[in-house]
């Protein structure tokens, strides 16, 4: 079912235009990077319209504005969300407090895809110019390598336009290979990887991925991933050599059973998962076997 979005492309409260990443918090809150409208709106469950809570000026450099944001998180301890400023190469914190209208900079020179924080309130950012996954604490100014960091390449100790990541209790970092088509994990401390899911070059057969984004791991390291120009959703078991299509799969189209270019996607706390169908401007909620 349709849980935000879905009304064409627009500007509206009950629209989005080429939505990228979602962030979903304990009370089923969704936060979305709406990209193409330069803001992140924030929609509650069940509401037809959503509530712009950061940009929304108009793409441009102000502090006020965002240009092209590509995901968003929600930092509990700080009451604030991080969002992924990527035309601008930087990535800001905006205050949820009200009366708050612009967002600081915290870190810059970086174009950044992918967002995650752990329990130690570390954060990863994805960089998609650097081919690289940093690490950043504290003020988050300089960041420790994590993933990558050896120019644009297909080897276990590269990267090629890295998008989405998720850190799992261990600190071990997922991060979709976008241009390699594949899932890589980065251990804690390594200095390669290893394929989890794909990397058997691009296709659409069900041990191939083509150009993934959204990522998400659960308690069993099962691996979720939008597998965007496939228009489909694949689930990877721990150690598998294939997956299987769970969203999507039936063609690109608007349909209850399609998507067309999925990009984020996470679980709320009662198992649903939720896809951002980026072409069909609007956000899926699926109930998951």
């Amino acid at each position: 079912m349709t849980v935000a979005g879905g009304h064409g492309k627009g500007n509206a409260t009950n629209q989005l235009y080429w939505p990228y990443g979602l962030f979903i918090d304990d009370d089923q809150m969704m936060v979305i990077a709406d990209r193409y409208n330069h803001r992140i709106i924030q929609w509650k469950m069940d509401n037809t319209n959503g509530q712009v809570v950061a940009g929304g000026h108009g793409y441009g450099t102000r502090l006020d504005q965002l240009n092209w944001p590509t995901n968003v998180l929600i930092d509990k301890d700080m009451d604030s969300l991080i969002v992924c400023d990527a035309n601008i190469r930087r990535v800001v914190r905006w205050s949820r407090r009200s009366g708050i209208t612009q967002g600081e900079t915290f870190v810059d020179n970086i174009r950044c895809a992918g967002l995650a924080m752990d329990d130690q309130r570390y954060l990863y950012i994805s960089d998609i110019e650097k081919h690289e996954v940093r690490r950043y604490r504290g003020e988050y100014k300089y960041g420790t390598l994590v993933a990558g960091g050896h120019g644009e390449g297909d080897g276990l100790n590269q990267l090629n336009y890295p998008t989405y990541i998720f850190v799992d209790r261990q600190q071990t970092v997922y991060v979709s290979d976008y241009n390699n088509h594949r899932v890589m994990k980065w251990d804690k401390g390594a200095k390669e990887g290893i394929v989890v899911a794909g990397g058997q070059g691009e296709g659409n057969a069900l041990t191939q991925l083509s150009y993934p984004t959204g990522l998400f791991l659960d308690t069993l390291d099962t691996i979720y991933v939008a597998d965007s120009s496939n228009d489909r959703v694949m689930r990877w078991p721990k150690g598998a050599k294939q997956g299987t299509v769970i969203v999507g799969g039936n063609g690109r189209g608007e349909g209850a059973n399609q998507i067309a270019f999925p990009t984020g996607l996470s679980f709320d706390r009662h198992g649903n998962l939720y896809v951002v169908d980026r072409d069909n401007d609007r956000v899926q909620r699926f109930a998951i076997e």
